[in-house]
């Protein structure tokens, strides 16, 4: 339920006429924010389980990346059709002409089949290739903040944290350091 937050806030917001001046764009902006955040936090979850081997946050890892699927569609949904209004021939036009956007799909597009695939059920027809298929998570979040950073015209100093918490966890999945937290991990049973 906790994670249906973000949703709730945003239709709370839009209810009560409190998305600013472009409504569209603030509701655009905080969908493909909580998309990353969430997106992040999954990457996050297998070294945390790596560290304290609660088995709870391999179940919420896939709860965490269906969330995230589910967020990077609304946040496509708003783009497509509150923002373009359907109009697909002006929106491949603009896809186009803007990398950022590129990125995003290209992100979004990564993630819809490994939400389609996280069942236990898809995970025995696929048998190896499910993890192989599930790898794409990490150009997937690669895409996202590339895609992040190119949007923000600015300051780009929140994109580059997203970016270096990002590279940080891909680093931890290096076999060096998994092995290393798994040493950590057996010292602190013992």
């Amino acid at each position: 339920m906790g994670l249906l937050a973000p949703l709730l806030l945003l239709l709370s917001s839009a209810v009560q006429n409190q998305l600013g001046a472009n409504p569209i764009r603030e509701a655009t902006l905080r969908m493909g924010k909580v998309a990353l955040v969430l997106l992040v936090t999954t990457l996050a979850t297998s070294p945390a389980y790596q560290l304290l081997g609660l088995k709870a946050l391999l179940w919420f890892r896939r709860a965490l990346g269906l969330a995230t699927c589910f967020y990077a569609a609304a946040h496509l949904a708003i783009i497509v059709g509150l923002d373009y209004q359907f109009d697909l021939a002006l929106l491949r036009l603009d896809v186009l002409d803007k990398r950022y956007a590129l990125l995003g799909l290209g992100a979004f597009l990564l993630l819809l089949p490994l939400a389609l695939t996280s069942t236990g059920s898809w995970r025995q027809r696929l048998g190896p290739r499910w993890t192989m298929l599930h790898r794409l998570v990490y150009l997937a979040v690669l895409l996202d903040v590339g895609h992040y950073l190119w949007l923000v015209k600015g300051d780009v100093g929140q994109p580059l944290r997203y970016a270096a918490v990002v590279v940080f966890l891909l680093i931890l999945r290096l076999p060096f350091f998994r092995r290393a937290l798994g040493r950590w991990r057996s010292r602190q049973a013992n």
